[in-house]
């Protein structure tokens, strides 16, 4: 299995590295990450850089093609380029995923039209402009193409793919093997769960972002 993850300037680190932990620990998968153009790429707290191997152009095919979100993917949701790439590779992959934000990216290139679909919370009735049906939950299934939810919830659903594709006893392994064994000190992981003030400061943040 050869997964791409697409990163570019502006994405959120754990989008794309939580899922890659998971999918690069199953034996005979291999994992790259794809960039417009090869090099260096900062994400959306310029405080980490990732580097694409591969730009787009060397990339016209994979198994399972990973889009993660951030703040930088609003730019290109009109960049003409990069949504024919993704509609290119989607012709070929068994799995098209996206993480956060990343559902929009796949919105845009018109990847979940009638489809169910999520993201982060802040955005999911964006997706209804792609003509998407945006649901909640950790991540949804639809069709080959699964979407997840905001940022660490690219853990769960690189860990539920696992077991799609080679098995339970497998994503189990990944699971121990990560000692991915959430136990949170609060319990305000979603917008149903923390306290309607943290809530409204939440987005109050994101409106002034």
């Amino acid at each position: 299995m050869k997964i791409a993850i697409l990163i570019y300037d502006g994405f959120t680190a754990l989008d794309a590295i939580g899922p890659y932990e998971v999918l690069r620990s199953v034996p005979g998968w291999e994992v790259e990450f794809v960039g417009k153009t090869r090099g260096e790429v900062r994400t959306d707290s310029g405080a980490v850089g990732l580097c694409a191997d591969r730009g787009m152009a060397e990339v016209t095919s994979a198994g399972i093609l990973l889009v993660p979100g951030g703040s930088g993917n609003r730019e290109l949701l009109e960049d003409r380029e990069l949504l024919a790439w993704l509609r290119e590779v989607d012709r070929t992959t068994t799995w098209t995923t996206s993480v956060c934000t990343g559902s929009l990216l796949l919105g845009a290139a018109g990847l979940l039209e009638r489809r169910r679909a999520t993201g982060h919370w802040l955005f999911l009735e964006q997706l209804r402009e792609y003509g998407a049906d945006p649901v909640g939950g950790r991540y949804v299934e639809d069709g080959k193409v699964i979407t997840a939810a905001g940022v660490s919830a690219g853990i769960d659903m690189a860990l539920y793919l696992v077991g799609r594709e080679a098995g339970p006893e497998v994503a189990q392994a990944v699971q121990l093997g990560i000692e991915y064994d959430p136990d949170p000190p609060f319990d305000a992981g979603s917008p149903e769960k923390a306290p309607a003030a943290v809530v409204e400061a939440v987005s109050a943040i994101a409106r002034d972002g």
